[in-house]
Order: structure tokens, then sequence, then C-alpha cells
């Protein structure tokens, strides 16, 4: 593994804008404040503009991060981007995110997460960089059996366009790799949850529903497990693997061996939904956000399972630990509690 000093380098964060780039970019800031930090977004409306805006008036506060609104899909954009600031270390974290979206608008994660990526990768390869981080998905390993997760398991059968994509990101960022000897590591997330996070998770579109006396429907009649990982473990481990790069090195036919690797980065430790619900539900009364009284049987429905949804998400984190000495450990009791105080101060 190469190291690398991020000490007074420029920093390119793609996606700044969302839930993990913006807390990306804001460790960042505390973490090397001599770095100078490049955020691009897109800022669509996917979800609710008004949180992403919130993110980025955190952000403005600091110095030493400028921020540019545009669309990774914009070849011209990206080039002369690269061009003006020759990053050293990208990371690329602007995607169309979400399962059951990509069922209902295809055309949105076939610009953004293979065409934008793309031109993130002719970038690199234009104007190298010492290392390309990206984000990969859990949603990879499909309706695989054998758990828990590990990246040495085949991931061939996606149940989502949004995992087929994210599979392909992977396979092109090998074949850049390879071609062109550009240091690559996909990070594959698992059910990334915490203050200010993605309207369309479930702990949030929960929230909302039950703050306005809705029903809340739980699907597989509760019969799934997810690895939930809060977002300071997350971004933790970006910046771990942000320091450490595939090392160049050539094979016995003298081409390059591809500096290539990707991690999971999980919680080791699936919940049951209905298990997650409850903490949930306590966690809430807790913060003030709903009354003592909130009746959450009267609001809960057991449904079928969504097309595109896997039962068990479930991550191997050892590769993880070996390489960079972190896993996460936050448990969801305390992330969950941090989201709750969090909603009540911003929303309530």
């Amino acid at each position: 593994m190469e190291r690398i000093d991020l000490d007074n380098k420029t920093l390119l964060v793609t996606g700044a804008a969302g839930f993990i780039g913006a807390n990306l970019v804001k460790k960042l800031l505390s973490y090397v404040p001599t770095a100078n930090i490049i955020g691009i977004d897109s800022v669509n409306d996917y979800y609710d503009v008004k949180l992403k805006e919130y993110r980025l008036k955190e952000l403005s506060r600091y110095t030493g991060f400028d921020f540019i609104k545009g669309n990774i899909a914009d070849k011209n954009l990206m080039n002369s981007l690269f061009e003006k600031y020759r990053p050293s270390v990208v990371v690329n974290l602007a995607a169309q995110a979400g399962v059951r979206y990509s069922i209902e608008n295809p055309d949105a994660y076939i610009e953004s997460n293979i065409i934008g990526f793309f031109n993130v990768l002719e970038s690199c390869r234009r104007f190298p960089v010492e290392h390309l981080v990206y984000a990969s998905s859990s949603s990879v390993y499909g309706s695989n059996k054998k758990v828990p997760y590990s990246t040495e398991d085949k991931v061939d059968n996606p149940v989502s366009l949004y995992a087929a994509t994210k599979k392909s990101n992977e396979l092109m960022a090998y074949s850049y790799a390879k071609l062109y000897n550009i240091p690559s590591t996909g990070l594959r997330f698992f059910t990334v949850y915490g203050p200010a996070g993605r309207p369309d998770m479930a702990y949030f579109g929960f929230t909302d529903k039950l703050v306005r006396g809705d029903t809340i429907k739980i699907f597989n009649y509760g019969n799934c497990k997810r690895d939930f990982t809060y977002i300071d473990d997350i971004v933790e481990g970006v910046v771990r693997v942000m320091q450490g790069a595939p090392e160049k090195k050539n094979g016995e036919d003298g081409l390059p061996i591809p500096p290539y690797a990707v991690y999971n980065i999980g919680n080791n430790h699936p919940e049951n939904l209905l298990d997650f619900v409850r903490i949930l539900s306590e966690e809430l009364v807790r913060a003030g956000v709903l009354p003592e009284n909130y009746d959450f049987e009267a609001h809960k429905e057991l449904v079928p399972m969504q097309p595109g949804d896997v039962p068990v998400t479930y991550a191997d984190t050892d590769a993880l630990e070996r390489d960079y000495g972190f896993k996460p450990s936050t448990s969801l009791r305390t992330g969950i509690r941090k989201f709750a105080e969090w909603y009540k101060i911003c929303y309530m």
C-alpha cells in the first residue's frame, strides 16, 4: 500500500452536497486544514433541495472549501475542473441513489452513475491522480445467500438497476486501473444513516410519517436485516482509505498489475427491521419528537418485499480492519439517538 499525505494537497469530492459527501468535506476540513478541498454537486431535486442547501450552508462556514454547482455527467465541465485544480486525491460520491427509484427513473442512473463516473475516470486519466476512491454499494451483493458478505464473493446477480450501475463502476475502475495505472479503491457502503441524512431512507421516512400520524410500511413482514452504519463511521473509513492507495507494481510480463482494491464499510452487526423500528420509536419519544403515549402499533403495517430489495445486508469488514486498522462501531441506538435529537431541533 502506498501511503498518501493529504497535507497541502488538493482534494476533490463529488456529490459534496450529499449526505456522505458533506460529512466527508466537514471531516477533511478539520482533519487536514492545510488541504484545498473542492466540491462539486448538481444539487438535484431527487429529494428536498433544502436539505442539501442546509449541508452546504454548514460547509460555507469553513475556509479552504470551494464549491462548484455542476453535473459530473458534463464532460467539458469535468475536464476544465481537473485542468484548473489538478486534484491529488478524488473521492467520487456523486451518484443517483435509491433502489426503488431506479425502477421508475432508470435514465437518471445511467446519466449519473455510468456517464458521470466515466467522466471522472477519463479526467483521472488525463490529469493523473494519486488515488481515486469511489462509492460502490452493498447492493452489488444482490440476493447472495452467504453472509456476511465478503469482497471475495461473486457479485454477478444484481436485483436492481442501481446495483448494476454500482457493479459497473467497479468494473470500469478496474479496467482504468489496469490500462492507465490509476490507483483506485471502491467502497461498498452498507445502509448509511444519521443526522441530515437522505429522506428516502427508512429511518427518516418513517419519522416523517409518524410525525404526520401516517402508517409506516415494514417490508417483507419485518423479516429483513440491515447492517446500519452510522455516518461518522463511514466518513472515518473513507478518510483512512484516502491515505492508503493500492500499490503500483508490474507483473512478470512487465505490465502493470492493476492498483485496485474494494472494501466493505459496514457495522458488521445486522439489525432486524422490527428491532430497528422499536429503537427508532423509543428514541423519537425520548427526544420529544413524538409524545410518550404514541400508539406505534396502530401506525405499523407489515407488507411484502418490494422489487429490488434484498432480505439481508451484512458486511464482512475484516479486510478494512486488517489494512486500515478501522472497524465501524457506533451502535444503532447511539446513532438513532443523534438523528432523533437533530430532527427535533431542525424539523419541530
